[in-house]
């Protein structure tokens, strides 16, 4: 059974860091989801790109509660999930890996939950951790025998896109307490702990957000540091995939919705 699985955000379009990749989709009541099986240290390991394979799927379109459906659909436990990020304040610089445990949403077209009413009902999930503590443990010791720079709390603000975020939102984002900005966390985090699946986020900062840089932003600016540091961040991957065999089974990501009755397909 394939237990974990890889959401490729902006400039992670394919699975390089496994082996015997073979394309598969899924049907889901919100659609269907093609992604990818590989292989790593003797397990299975599930690959889905958030933006397609070429990027074309905008932040605002990406059908989030396909994605998780799919994956919870095929047996996946864990998500590490890889995201694009600016960053609201100068000590973490261009390059950073940062470890996020909280998010301020910004969103505002976005449907955010399974549960609408009707036949599913409604629930309130809590996400007082709203990334698991056990697999930011797990990420963060990866980055540490591996002696890549990283950050290991922080707060991301997550926008609607697809437009960059202007200076005076910048300065309000920082003064709120952001750390860094991106668009795509969020409903993805939120549906993850809904569907009781661990989930945890490898933000890579890719420059200095608007206001900050002195220089207007690009998404070529993006795409070109995370060209520069796909050897880091598979490292990380790699790393984290393998600290994984080691982790106890249980975790409280999985009984999130317990006081509901558990989550149903």
């Amino acid at each position: 059974m394939t237990r974990i699985a890889i959401i490729g955000g902006t400039g992670v379009y394919d699975p390089r860091v496994l082996d015997n990749v073979r394309t598969c989709s899924v049907e889901t009541p919100y659609g269907e989801v093609d992604y990818t099986i590989g292989e790593f240290a003797g397990q299975e390991i599930a690959f889905l790109a958030r933006h397609g394979s070429k990027h074309s799927i905008p932040p605002h379109l990406i059908n989030y509660r396909a994605n998780i459906w799919a994956l919870k659909k095929i047996g996946v436990e864990s998500i590490l999930a890889t995201t694009a990020v600016g960053s609201l304040v100068k000590d973490i610089p261009p390059g950073q890996f940062v470890l996020i445990d909280q998010f301020i949403d910004f969103t505002h077209s976005r449907v955010n939950t399974f549960y609408e009413g009707g036949e599913r009902g409604v629930v309130h999930v809590d996400l007082t951790t709203p990334y698991c503590p056990e697999l930011r443990k797990i990420v963060a010791q990866a980055a540490k025998n591996s002696g890549l720079p990283t950050t290991t709390s922080g707060t991301y603000v997550c926008t609607e896109g697809p437009r960059f975020e202007t200076p005076a939102e910048i300065s309000m984002f920082a003064k709120l307490g952001g750390h860094v900005v991106g668009m795509t966390n969020i409903p993805e985090a939120v549906l993850a702990r809904e569907a009781e699946m661990c989930y945890m986020t490898i933000s890579l900062v890719t420059n200095y957000a608007a206001g900050i840089s002195s220089m207007p932003l690009t998404h070529s600016e993006v795409l070109d540091i995370m060209k520069e540091n796909t050897d880091k961040l598979q490292t990380l991957l790699l790393g984290t995939l393998r600290l994984l065999h080691f982790r106890q089974k249980d975790c409280t990501c999985y009984h999130a919705l317990k006081e509901y009755g558990g989550f149903k397909l």
